[in-house]
């Protein structure tokens, strides 16, 4: 059995990219199953997809800590605790980072083999935009397990973007890029670890406790100002002040509420909290908000 597991941040397509790999290892004749786990499910807010391929039936159920391979959509999650990528990460596994940088395996220390590939480059390139990376890594996926024929990736990728109702263009952009991640990795040889034997359920039962016992209490006042969600950035919106008229549009309407006034109501972004949405350079009306692709989010 392929055990792989996908993590990105809400809006990178990782269950899509999970979706893609299960649907062609179907059609390829394999067993196939595939499910996303989210956590706040939010825009920026990391989560994780999980794709089990098998010749066999697939008994096993629920989320696996020792994958085959590991694909990772943005590098910044490598640090955060909160999604914890290379957990499980061994000696024989396969990790597959989306990034510029060739020497992130030596800056974080992670162990078997580690390849990159720039997929939002790719995906700028070709789509003209960087923040979904499905079909990027999904066809990345397919390719470095090697038992997906690139017909089947195609097809697989149609299906699923089709499912979430994409416009035929887009569709017909995406499979290229799935095209070019196939061509540009090579298959790796899978060292499996062990399967993990089935064990026996064990039913407990809970006593009853009141409602006074059992309930979460918020005793003091909440701390997301010290969650410095910047680093969920992958393009960074840049005011030029010089050329702002001061119409507020940018200010009303980011969504994080991260843009301020200053005394002469000239806007400003804090970004150490910006996620990088860029509502605001879509916005405004006088286009003096550029964009700026972050280079290490770390």
């Amino acid at each position: 059995m392929i055990r792989i597991r996908f993590h990105g941040r809400g809006g990178h397509g990782m269950k899509t990219a999970g979706r893609i790999a299960g649907t062609a290892a179907f059609l390829e004749g394999y067993y196939a199953q595939d499910f996303p786990v989210y956590g706040a499910e939010r825009r920026g807010a990391p989560i994780t997809a999980y794709t089990r391929i098998s010749k066999d039936r697939i008994l096993e159920r629920g989320i696996f800590s020792e994958p085959d391979i590991v694909i990772i959509a943005d590098e910044s999650l490598i640090n955060d605790p909160a999604a914890n990528p290379l957990q499980g990460v061994t000696k024989k596994t396969i990790t597959i980072i989306n990034t510029m940088v060739n020497d992130i395996k030596d800056k974080f220390s992670i162990l078997g083999i580690v390849n990159t590939i720039d997929a939002t480059g790719l995906c700028l390139e070709i789509i003209g935009k960087g923040s979904a990376v499905s079909a990027a890594l999904g066809g990345a996926a397919c390719r470095i397990i090697g038992i997906i024929q690139k017909d089947n990736l195609i097809n697989a990728v149609i299906k699923e973007l089709k499912n979430i109702n994409l416009p035929e263009e887009l569709i017909e952009k995406n499979v290229e890029v799935a095209e070019k991640c196939y061509e540009i990795l090579s298959p790796i040889i899978i060292q499996h670890g062990e399967d993990i034997p089935d064990s026996p359920i064990e039913t407990i039962t809970l006593p009853y406790q009141y409602p006074t016992m059992s309930s979460p209490s918020v005793f003091s006042s909440g701390n997301i100002i010290e969650k410095k969600t910047g680093g969920w950035r992958i393009f960074k919106p840049v005011i030029n002040l010089e050329k702002c008229n001061k119409c507020w549009i940018c200010f009303v309407y980011c969504p994080e509420g991260v843009i301020s006034l200053d005394e002469s109501e000239y806007p400003h972004i804090d970004y150490d909290h910006c996620k990088g949405c860029l509502i605001c350079y879509e916005e405004c009306p006088v286009k003096v908000i550029t964009v700026e692709r972050e280079i290490e989010t770390w």
